[in-house]
């Protein structure tokens, strides 16, 4: 089982990665993948390998040129005692003195500040074959050097060209709530999804997108309400604050999801990848104005005048742009 929500006759397993804390599906009838943390005897915590795991998947799915979706949850639900998760942060079980560090197995860790009722309580074939494999990305890590990739991660997810939404069933905690906080959209179960930032009970803090960019969707007042009393939220509460799209039943979650993927995937890719780097630009400073910029400029290559530039230069002639009027 790869979780209760899961329906095994929408989803094709994506084989190509030996994967041990997550779990990559593409869907049967349309451009979508399902990138599900595996963890929930821990609520879905992340380590090292977890995180290493991930950025590989969100890679692939971002060379997949027919898929124009990624739908980010948590498998579920624990069974330990039915509880329900889509990430609770980092396991803080293996949080060393300067970040996170590799584990000896693959599951091997079992705590973290996800743990219990309330987290506060335990505090393709169209892709080419040269990726590098997980375990070379592994050897390149010392294992007395700890790990904060989590947030390379978040940048993934900001600037893969498609929409990017996360699927709440449970806890959004830590980390995990930044993760769901820079997606594209989230939607969250009604029964079960709860949103609550641990960062400084845990000596921890995400001064970039989980707080900042949070601020850009719910107000400062209510952003700086959720870290500093760290108030726990229920997917209708999220919802009205302006963090979660919509909350839908527990049991419809993952149909919804996968409906919205479809919608989606029958809009112009062009199009929706230039508005998500719209969206993001103003946040983004330089580094967006150059994402942005560089969508433009492929377009712009795709023009019959940047053809011609191209071609006199190769031909080694003066270009003749005088077919092409200066619009306005």
């Amino acid at each position: 089982m790869v979780s209760e929500l899961f329906d095994p006759d929408a989803w094709v397993e994506i084989d190509r990665f030996d994967f041990s804390d997550i779990t990559y599906h593409r869907a049967r009838e349309t451009g979508a993948v399902r990138i599900a943390f595996d963890r929930p005897e821990v609520r879905n915590a992340f380590r090292p390998e977890t995180v290493d795991e991930l950025s590989t998947a969100l890679d692939h799915a971002k060379r997949l040129t027919d898929v124009g979706c990624v739908l980010l949850t948590g498998n579920g639900p624990s069974e330990k005692d039915g509880g329900w998760a889509f990430c609770s942060g980092g396991d803080q079980s293996i949080r060393g003195e300067s970040g996170y560090e590799y584990s000896e197995s693959p599951r091997d860790s079992e705590q973290s500040n996800g743990e219990g009722t309330d987290p506060r309580d335990d505090a393709d074939e169209n892709i080419a074959s040269d990726e590098p494999s997980l375990d070379e990305f592994r050897e390149d890590a010392p294992d007395n050097v700890g790990r904060l990739h989590i947030l390379e991660v978040q940048r993934q997810i900001r600037h893969i060209p498609k929409p990017v939404v996360a699927v709440v069933p449970g806890w959004a905690v830590g980390g995990g709530h930044s993760l769901h906080v820079v997606c594209d959209m989230t939607i969250a179960s009604a029964e079960h999804a709860k949103f609550l930032q641990t960062d400084p009970d845990v000596g921890s803090f995400d001064g970039g997108f989980g707080s900042a960019y949070l601020a850009k969707q719910v107000g400062q007042k209510k952003a700086r309400e959720v870290f500093f009393l760290g108030k726990t939220y229920d997917a209708a509460e999220a919802a009205d604050m302006g963090m979660v799209n919509e909350a839908v039943p527990h049991e419809e979650l993952e149909a919804t999801a996968l409906e919205w993927a479809e919608r989606m995937n029958g809009k112009s890719p062009t199009a929706m990848r230039m508005l998500k780097y719209g969206f993001n630009a103003t946040d983004d400073g330089m580094v967006g104005q150059q994402v942005f910029a560089g969508e433009a400029t492929r377009l712009a290559y795709m023009t019959d005048e940047a053809q011609e530039g191209r071609d006199a230069f190769n031909e080694g002639r003066d270009p003749d742009f005088d077919d092409y009027p200066w619009h306005y």
